[in-house]
């Protein structure tokens, strides 16, 4: 039952729930977990920058990666969004399942 974690972050709170609600909506995500209040330290066009963000933690399955990556940049309001999977080694048996289930394609 290989599971990922995918990690992005977004504007605020507001736009990390709208995003994480639409990918488990359609199934690419089994679960979204949404935590305001970061702060971000970065480079954009030559210039440091600093900004506060909200971390959005998706927990899906290698083969719906893709398209998750895909809708969450369709939908997010940056230009580059952060966007990165994280493989899960081990954990409870039961949520690694359950998400499988969860994030299963339809037809």
């Amino acid at each position: 039952m290989p599971m990922l974690f995918v990690y992005a972050t977004a504007a605020d709170a507001e736009e990390a729930s709208r995003l994480g609600r639409a990918l488990v909506e359609a199934r690419l995500a089994a679960c979204a977990t949404v935590i305001a209040g970061a702060r971000s330290v970065y480079w954009w066009e030559g210039k440091l920058a600093e900004a506060s963000e909200a971390v959005l933690i998706l927990k899906t399955q290698p083969a719906r990666l893709d398209a998750l990556v895909t809708r969450l940049r369709a939908l997010h309001s940056y230009d580059c969004p952060c966007i990165e999977a994280i493989p899960v080694s081990g954990g409870n048996p039961e949520f690694l399942a359950w998400v499988e289930r969860e994030t299963a394609a339809t037809e």
